[in-house]
């Protein structure tokens, strides 16, 4: 987890060329987008890698029904014409969605070596919305995955339950923050504590859990999403801000108390690194993600009730949070795709 555990890693001389294939892109604001661009940037930056990225930008696209944000490609095959015109050293294939289909369909019955990578808890996620079985979505992974040389996953605790479904060839990449944003700011004066919520307003998220926090407190929610008209009209005591980015989503990190994370089914939560780089606590539920970023009592808290995990999150040094955050960066984080990039072949 931690960047310094992995400076002393011999990582290979660097890839030429790299192509990245994505599902997930901008406009889209979630931990896949803000992980593909860290780490992008930083392989460009640091190792003056070119890096070349398939992603729904360039084709035909639709909105996903009920999740407009999310944008579905709708000529996928186009990209078995792309791969081979970009000369890739080494591919990496990011999503499981269209794109990341046909990739995977084009670089196996063409033998080039390939990794994956696998963000969220995706069938947890199709479960929460269309009610498909967990065994089905993880039979998906299984196959999807298979091929890969290497198949980069989140945290260790993620890795561990992917190996019980059956997955393999798993290797732990982490998160990274940018400890540049996200730094201590001048806090605004307050007679209530200030409890923030930052990331797609949506069921799998279980942002409910955090409106219904039984505290003296406000409550802020920056972000949007299917779930936000529903939310807004029922808790219409929370403030509801819509999507921040820069230094005014920074400002929100650092104005806050506590950041509560009410998510069940997340990998990681980025948004956990970018409120503690601002020195802001996090309270969370014991489950994966939370469990391999927050330390009790040096950054957060956590709890299997939430208004307990805030109670005790709030008497956190704030320092500590800091020092925490500044040891992990988006570096480390290319350094490791780098390094399965060169295993793979």
């Amino acid at each position: 987890m931690s960047s310094k555990s992995h400076r002393n890693v011999s990582v290979p001389d660097r890839l030429d060329t790299i192509l990245i294939v994505t599902d997930a892109w901008e406009p889209q604001t979630n931990g896949v987008v803000t992980t593909l661009k860290n780490v992008i940037r930083e392989l460009r930056a640091s190792r003056s890698c070119s890096v070349q990225v398939i992603h729904p930008g360039l084709f035909d696209c639709r909105p996903l029904p009920s999740y407009p944000e999310i944008r579905v490609v709708r000529n996928p095959w186009r990209l078995r014409r792309m791969i081979p015109k970009s000369r890739p050293a080494a591919v990496h294939v990011a999503t499981e969605g269209p794109l990341g289909l046909v990739a995977r369909r084009f670089l196996v019955r063409n033998g080039m070596p390939f990794t994956t990578s696998l963000h969220t808890k995706f069938p947890e996620y199709v479960r929460e919305r269309i009610r498909v079985p967990l065994a089905v979505g993880y039979a998906y992974l299984r196959w999807f995955h298979k091929p890969a040389a290497r198949t980069l996953v989140t945290t260790e605790s993620h890795r561990r339950e992917l190996i019980r479904w059956g997955l393999r060839n798993l290797v732990v990449w982490g998160r990274g923050v940018d400890t540049e944003q996200f730094r201590p700011l001048p806090r605004t004066p307050r007679t209530r504590r200030k409890l923030l919520y930052v990331g797609r307003v949506a069921v799998e998220k279980n942002v409910e859990a955090f409106l219904n926090l039984n505290v003296d407190a406000n409550k802020i929610v920056v972000g949007d999403g299917p779930a936000r008209a529903r939310l807004q009209r029922r808790y219409p005591g929370a403030e509801w801000v819509g999507f921040r980015h820069g230094d005014e989503l920074a400002r929100f990190y650092a104005d806050a108390d506590v950041f509560v994370f009410p998510s069940r089914t997340d990998t990681f939560g980025l948004v956990m690194l970018e409120a503690m780089a601002t020195g802001t606590p996090v309270a969370a539920y014991p489950v994966t993600g939370p469990r391999d970023i927050v330390r009790d009592g040096v950054n957060g808290a956590l709890c299997d009730d939430l208004n307990v995990a805030v109670d005790r999150a709030s008497r956190v040094n704030r320092h500590d949070c800091r020092q925490f955050a500044l040891r992990n960066d988006w570096r480390c984080v290319a350094d490791r795709l780098v390094e399965q990039l060169n295993g793979a072949g």
